[in-house]
């Protein structure tokens, strides 16, 4: 049996000395299929960062990494980089150039990386976006592309260079359910063909699908592992049991309230376009204070663009958007679905919210409840938002959100890097204050059990748009 990778009681340490990730040791064998399932900020990108050597510089690891058999240091394990071990990162604004066509992004990983000739590397270019439904995009740049068109995109840059051994941290966030099986069927791909695939996922089928060994983490500390069969069907572990029981499909149904409250906007005739591209036409909805409205569609058909119009960042193609009851601009946010874009990389978070605070004259007394409702430690702030998991960040996106008191908050897929349990208690927290302040909130999800749990009312774009 070829071990690819072999870690003996590797963990991540600040460089204080607080352990983020306790020590693990583990096997990545030709052929197999290794998923790590856990809560968010359980450590499971630290894991995986430091199996790569691409740990921030203010943390470290100890313990020893192998590859084939040979200890390698970081500079070691970088050398492997691309050609022999490549990892998709859980934000695709982390692997994309912003100024190079997606094309030649995956065109030149080909040539340059993977050794392919100019011709070879333009046709298999070609196939890789037919095969992940992007044929029509080659010429787009990232900024172009919805947020699941840019995570297919980054799968296949990823997987451009012939590398054996993958690590793929939330491939299938932010994707509907189409092109998530795509990315699946391709991700299962990788050990039938004599690699090895480490998979980080808090989406309980995804670890289904890919079979093989699951490890379960929370708060750093390997909970369990075992057979995937064995583990999702009868679990040792309390957490896991609550984790594989809380997907939203089953999730208890429960009653919405009566909207009383006046009207806040209307859409009338609304068509939105990107470039010449319409992405849909002839849309009307009005809501209400404190309403719910849930957006469903395939990734690119104009979801997030939906939330730009209602911000006034967009300008409608046709139609128009009025406001019943006037609002301060700050009133008026959107939530992304990629919470690095949100946030100043190198600055403490404290730093950053109490720019927000002094500047807009925000009632700083909410911090303290917010940080407690949405399950975050105060100490975390004191990091930059390199420094925090994807999950983390968006629950502090969410509240720097509702600490300017908002009357629409345009949430778009915030949940989809957070576990099942996560997910329910920050969506339950923001759908409690947003009703309590009277404030509409947009929920963008291509989970409709999760959107039918929540909303009043639901839009289905896919009826308002011309083929993508």
């Amino acid at each position: 049996m070829c071990v690819f990778i072999e870690t003996e009681a590797l963990c991540v340490k600040t460089r204080q000395g607080e352990v983020l990730v306790e020590p693990v040791s583990l096997q990545l064998c030709r052929g197999q299929n290794l998923t790590i399932l856990g809560e968010t900020g359980s450590g499971k990108s630290l894991l995986a960062q430091a199996i790569m050597g691409a740990l921030p510089v203010e943390l470290c690891a100890q313990g020893r990494v192998l590859w084939e058999g040979e200890e390698r240091d970081e500079n070691q394990r970088r050398a492997l980089w691309g050609k022999h071990l490549t990892m998709l990162p859980q934000e695709p604004s982390q692997s994309l150039d912003p100024t190079m066509n997606i094309f030649n992004q995956i065109c030149e990983t080909l040539y340059f990386v993977g050794g392919e000739t100019k011709s070879a590397a333009r046709q298999k270019t070609q196939e890789k976006l037919t095969a992940l439904g992007l044929q029509s995009f080659g010429a787009y740049y990232p900024h172009q592309l919805s947020g699941g068109m840019a995570q297919r995109v980054a799968f296949a840059v990823a997987f451009s260079g012939g590398a054996l051994t993958v690590i793929a941290d939330e491939p299938t966030k932010g994707l509907d359910e189409k092109n998530k099986q795509i990315v699946i069927r391709q991700l299962q791909q990788i050990s039938q063909q004599g690699g090895a695939l480490l998979t980080i996922t808090h989406d309980i089928d995804v670890a289904k699908q890919l079979g093989g060994e699951i490890m379960v983490m929370k708060k750093g500390r390997l909970l369990e592992q075992g057979c995937a069969q064995n583990l999702l069907t009868a679990p040792s572990s309390d957490y896991a049991r609550q984790l594989i029981a809380a997907a939203p499909a089953n999730w208890l149904p429960q009653p919405k309230a009566k909207l009383m409250t006046p009207l806040l906007c209307k859409a009338e005739q609304l068509s939105l376009a990107r470039g010449k591209r319409t992405l849909f036409s002839d849309v009307n909805f009005s809501l209400h204070q404190g309403e719910v409205l849930g957006l469903v569609g395939d990734s690119g058909i104009g979801k997030s663009s939906l939330g730009d119009a209602l911000c006034g960042l967009l300008k409608p193609k046709c139609g128009q958007i009025s406001w019943q009851i006037k609002t301060k601009r700050h009133q008026v946010l959107k939530l992304y679905q990629d919470p690095p874009s949100a946030f100043a990389p190198h600055i403490p978070l404290q730093t950053l919210l109490n720019d927000v605070i002094e500047r807009h004259n925000l009632d700083r007394s909410k911090l303290p409840y917010l940080l407690e409702q949405l399950k975050l430690s105060p100490e975390l702030l004191q990091r930059s938002a390199e420094n925090v998991s994807g999950g983390e960040l968006q629950r502090v996106a969410i509240l720097r959100a509702l600490l300017f008191e908002p009357v629409l908050l345009f949430a778009d897929e915030v949940t989809s890097r957070l576990d099942p349990i996560t997910q329910k208690e920050t969506l339950d927290l923001l759908t409690e204050q947003c009703r309590q302040y009277r404030c509409a909130l947009v929920i963008v999800s291509h989970d409709l059990d999760l959107i039918r749990h929540y909303c009043h009312q639901i839009i289905d774009l896919a009826q308002f748009s011309e083929a993508i």
